[in-house]
């Protein structure tokens, strides 16, 4: 599989993160998927729902699925994944996303340091495990990562 992101759609992610900071933050990403080709080209950002410490978990309402759904149907695109902030934690998935994660979807995790998106990594769940997927950004790579980093729950 090779996915690809508009760089315009990581500074959105960027600046909804940053903002919703200290808190989880989350939305949707769509775009087109032919064979094993996926470019994200639309998000959509969503409130998180979570009634929890939003600063450690966020849940997106099942109503905004929907309506991403039509929204990607009405636009010719498919709902390709989601992304959410770890606030001051490793960009790895926690035992609560797992807990959550769907096969097809590309989950974009971004670490807010102190208020700043300090990094970026995306996952696709095989066999019951996140495995992260390499990506790029409008055609130029962005680095890797294989740190053994614990994640938060």
């Amino acid at each position: 599989m090779s996915t690809s992101i508009d760089k315009d759609i990581l500074s959105g992610i960027e600046a909804h993160l940053e903002s919703a900071y200290p808190n989880e933050a989350c939305g949707f990403l769509l775009g087109t998927q032919v064979q094993k080709k996926r470019d994200i080209t639309h998000l959509i950002k969503v409130d998180n729902q979570s009634s929890e410490n939003q600063r450690r978990r966020f849940v997106i309402d099942p109503l905004d699925y929907l309506k991403a759904e039509r929204f990607a149907t009405k636009e010719g695109l498919t709902l390709l994944g989601i992304y959410h902030s770890h606030p001051d934690h490793p960009a790895i998935p926690s035992v609560h996303d797992l807990e959550f994660a769907q096969p097809f979807f590309s989950y974009f995790i971004h670490t807010i340091s102190e208020g700043k998106m300090t990094d970026t990594r995306s996952y696709r769940l095989l066999d019951g495990k996140f495995i992260e997927e390499k990506f790029t950004s409008n055609q130029y790579p962005l680095p890797s990562h294989n740190s053994q980093l614990t994640p938060h729950d």
